[in-house]
């Protein structure tokens, strides 16, 4: 409605410089306007008062089943260092993301617009901790608690009732954890999640390093963390597919740059894995790399890459691309289940589709 009240100023402002000269006549007749402005606005589609960026690209024919190739890409908030990690609070109908960098988990909803949602979020110690400290990937659990990947604090949390944190797991046979990336959930209470070294100071040269490798794990509702496979430079980006019975990794090797699917067995490890997608033939269409992704009710991936969001097919095909001209880091439903919501570089971004995610 903002262009009614920008309306509205002008009828008023023009109304008080000349109020001697207009009769009762010409007044209510800019209010007659003004009511049928009120009453086309409420009778119709309101256009978005939020900037748009980039654009949707089409490399195949099923992409109008899943997404308008005029939809287009809202951004709904900026200014932050890097944004990553977005999860949708289906109960509150707000999103949360990691500013990593600012050590700080943002809140933005439709209603009361952004704020700060918790501060420290990844790293409580008081020594300086590099580059990015904070959380980074944030999930809502079955009960509506936000899991937290932390960087800084090296571990996998939950936020508890009333505040309070607690540890989920923060080391793997007494060695602690490079710096929890991602997580993904599945519907019996397994996490899994990724941990490569994007959080430590010096990154792989750190001195606090107590692993020589980059893992995937898995971590049991009892709290048994089971290595899954080290055979990644850099896991990233993780999800499930509908079934539960495929999980995707993503590898932010910026000389690899891939998605590998692996068949998940019924005690929840991990079968031999396959590559699902090779973006290093994309890579000089824009900025960015694999990391993450969500997956719709239809099994098709809406992954991170080079230059925007791939949108790929169970079988791996690229179906399209949206195109924001950023560094785009993650992705995540909300709303009803068709918006998108997308993490990138200094923004925060939304794009409507005609499909749902998983769990709506």
């Amino acid at each position: 409605m903002g262009w009614v009240r920008q309306y509205w100023v002008v009828c008023s402002s023009e109304l008080q410089n000349s109020s001697r000269m207009i009769s009762k006549r010409f007044l209510f007749a800019w209010i007659a306007v003004l009511g049928w402005a009120v009453f086309a606005w409420a009778n119709t589609d309101v256009p978005s008062n939020y900037p748009t960026i980039g654009k949707i690209n089409k490399m195949d024919g099923r992409l109008d089943v899943l997404i308008d190739p005029d939809a287009k890409i809202e951004v709904l908030a900026s200014g932050f260092v890097w944004s990553e990690g977005p999860a949708w609070n289906k109960q509150g109908s707000f999103l949360v993301f990691s500013d990593i960098p600012r050590n700080v988990v943002m809140k933005w909803s439709e209603t009361e617009g952004l704020s700060v949602f918790m501060k420290p979020s990844g790293y409580t110690g008081i020594d300086d901790y590099g580059r990015e400290p904070g959380s980074n990937g944030l999930l809502f659990d079955s009960e509506g608690r936000l899991t937290l990947c932390e960087h800084g604090d090296r571990r996998v949390s939950v936020l508890t009732e009333g505040g309070g944190k607690r540890t989920l797991a923060d080391n793997y046979r007494g060695k602690r954890f490079n710096s929890p990336n991602d997580l993904v959930y599945a519907s019996n209470g397994n996490l899994y999640f990724t941990d490569p070294i994007y959080g430590l100071p010096k990154r792989e040269n750190d001195s606090k390093r107590e692993m020589d490798y980059c893992g995937v794990y898995l971590l049991r509702p009892d709290g048994e963390v089971v290595l899954l496979t080290k055979d990644f430079s850099r896991p990233n980006g993780i999800g499930l597919s509908p079934d539960e019975k495929t999980l995707y990794v993503a590898q932010s090797d910026s000389a690899a740059p891939i998605v590998r699917s692996f068949p998940i067995r019924n005690d929840g490890s991990l079968g031999e894995g396959k590559l699902f997608f090779d973006a290093l033939p994309y890579k000089g269409d824009g900025v960015g790399n694999c990391d993450g992704m969500a997956i719709d009710q239809d099994g098709n991936l809406w992954a991170t890459g080079p230059g925007g969001i791939y949108i790929l097919s169970p079988n791996g095909d690229l179906l399209g691309r949206i195109e924001t001209g950023e560094h785009s880091s993650n992705c995540a439903w909300g709303d009803d289940g068709s918006t998108l919501y997308m993490t990138v570089d200094m923004y925060v971004c939304r794009v409507k589709t005609r499909v749902k995610g998983i769990g709506f």
